[in-house]
């Protein structure tokens, strides 16, 4: 295993030699570079009717720096930690600077250890190191008003494996100490990474079985005197209660934490954005929402004698806007970088009737926005010399803001790129109709959370929630512009670039012929706005349901 540092922080007030020692731990997860509070502030339980749902406004790394401060002045040992995509799929603010302006806000924080994500792994391996060690990006080179200098905070990544070397990318475990007790912490993502990200970006590394790899490093933090630790892991759950309760949660996360070893005391999951404060397992499970709308202040008693965790509990805190002051050094930072980026986000693109939202039909997984984003791909690759194409196909976790009808002010570059932030090329590539329904079928690789592609206009199709592995998508459905989709036919088919090599799993465009590249997905979008402005949301009838 690559060593781990030993990191020393002491109390700042004097606890009896007898008494318990005092450990906060702050959390948070999924940040993904919302420097500025999101437009969708959080949703929870109305206090007053908890049928009903309100909106809070929350985030925002000026409201959660003055946050933080406030609790860590106020404990006598704390460690702000994360669990992972604090970058990626992030605003223009953050994303036209690689994330760079993340990094610095979080390091002020004082964030010390985070896990990676999958979405650290965006632009691959050797730009997640230069997130933690500093240096201009190789191609954009320094583009803010200073060198990036990397994180302070410590990256951990336990179950990332470079295969040739069969070592963790990044180390393991960090071990921290609190009046004399080690406190161990282990940070990994999930081991379906590859299928999350574009494969070049994974390209010779593996992700191991999480609890597999937590359960190898108990032996060698104990041999270290670690009897406390805490698992900051990437994956998580989907519970049914407001965002402080855990009734009914499923999903990854519950049969992870089941299989770790007894020693994990503590288990701060993300990956989901979905709030909860748990017991799994007899273990403590928190994760914070998303886009910095919470941070998850957890309470640790150690017992100074046998140097584990004696009790935990956790309790979720809503970064209200209106109630923490913006801390002006994130004020200060922030400012520097919309200097150079303000001009550029606020160009206006056109304008919308009423808000294109990125949820999907419950029945069918269309969204309003996704056929606006499908529809503009098409649009930039039908002629010829572009490609061709008549139909295009987008994923859904491509999409990743609503585009906003705001009572004033036009559709902005900013909330273009807002909602697709990733800047993937354009892959015009020839298929079959076979490959296409093949690729369909492809959906369902995870039964459980199918990805819904979206579609152009012209192309639908309907599919069989119960139909068997295979055979969910109804062959005779399949129409473009009227006509039945020939299997033996060849189609010129537009996708992005994380698509065209199996990225999300469709790896049957990997098998595509004749590929072209074309413009960014975000000008795609951005050229269709100028053209077919003010833009509506659809009748949301391109894909149906036969059950």
């Amino acid at each position: 295993m690559l060593a781990a540092s030993l990191w020393s922080c002491t109390s700042a007030h004097a606890q009896t030699p007898t008494s318990p020692v005092d450990l906060t731990l702050l959390a948070i997860n999924d940040f993904h570079g919302n420097l500025r509070p999101p437009p969708g502030g959080i949703s929870i339980d109305d206090p007053a009717d908890r049928t009903k749902k309100i909106t809070v406004r929350a985030g925002g790394a000026e409201h959660m720096a003055t946050l933080v401060a406030q609790l860590r002045a106020a404990k006598q040992n704390s460690v702000f930690v994360a669990a992972g995509d604090l970058i990626g799929a992030s605003p223009f603010l953050s994303a036209m600077f690689h994330d760079e302006p993340t990094i610095e806000s979080l390091s002020m924080m004082g964030l010390e250890i985070a896990s990676v994500g999958n979405h650290e792994f965006d632009e691959g391996l050797a730009e997640l190191r230069r997130m933690q060690n500093g240096g201009c990006h190789p191609v954009d080179h320094c583009q803010g008003s200073h060198p990036f200098a990397g994180a302070t905070f410590r990256y951990l990544a336990a179950s990332t494996i470079d295969i040739q070397t069969g070592q963790p990318v990044l180390p393991p475990y960090e071990i921290k100490t609190f009046d004399g007790i080690p406190v161990g912490f282990i940070g990994l993502t999930l081991k379906g990474t590859p299928g999350l990200v574009s494969p070049p970006g994974v390209a010779g590394l593996s992700f191991k079985d999480e609890a597999e790899t937590v359960n190898a490093l108990i032996p060698e933090l104990k041999a270290k005197g670690v009897e406390a630790i805490v698992v900051l892991i990437h994956e998580g759950g989907f519970p049914t209660g407001d965002y402080n309760e855990c009734p009914g949660i499923s999903g990854p996360i519950v049969e992870i934490v089941k299989k770790f070893d007894r020693a994990v005391d503590v288990v701060i999951s993300g990956h989901t954005h979905r709030a909860y404060t748990c017991e799994i397992d007899g273990r403590l499970v928190t994760s914070g929402d998303k886009y910095g709308t919470l941070v998850t202040s957890i309470d640790l008693k150690l017992d100074r004698t046998t140097r584990d965790v004696i009790s935990a509990k956790a309790n979720n805190l809503i970064v209200r806007t209106d109630t923490y002051a913006a801390d002006p050094a994130q004020t200060a930072l922030l400012a520097s970088y919309d200097k150079v980026a303000g001009p550029i986000a606020n160009r206006p693109v056109g304008s919308v009737t009423e808000t294109l939202s990125r949820m999907p039909n419950p029945e069918t997984g269309e969204s309003p926005l996704g056929d606006v984003v499908a529809d503009a791909h098409l649009a930039a690759t039908s002629a010829e010399a572009l490609g061709g194409a008549v139909i295009a196909f987008t994923n859904p976790g491509g999409i990743r803001a609503d585009i906003v009808k705001r009572s004033e002010g036009p559709v902005t570059y900013g909330d273009v790129f807002a909602a697709q932030p990733f800047r993937n090329q354009l892959v015009t590539l020839t298929l079959t109709g076979a490959q296409i329904k093949a690729m369909l079928e492809q959906q369902w690789l995870d039964p459980k959370r199918p990805r819904i592609l979206q579609v152009s206009k012209g192309f639908s199709y309907a599919w069989n929630d119960s139909a068997t592995s295979g055979s969910r998508v109804a062959a005779e459905r399949m129409m473009l512009n009227g006509q039945k989709i020939d299997p033996a036919a060849n189609y010129r088919v537009t996708v992005n670039q994380f698509m065209s090599v199996g990225g999300d799993g469709f790896t049957v465009l990997k098998g595509g012929l004749a590929p072209q590249v074309g413009v960014y997905d975000v000008d795609a979008l951005d050229a269709w706005f100028k053209i077919n402005s003010p833009v509506a949301p659809g009748m949301l009838d391109r894909i149906g349901k036969l059950n």
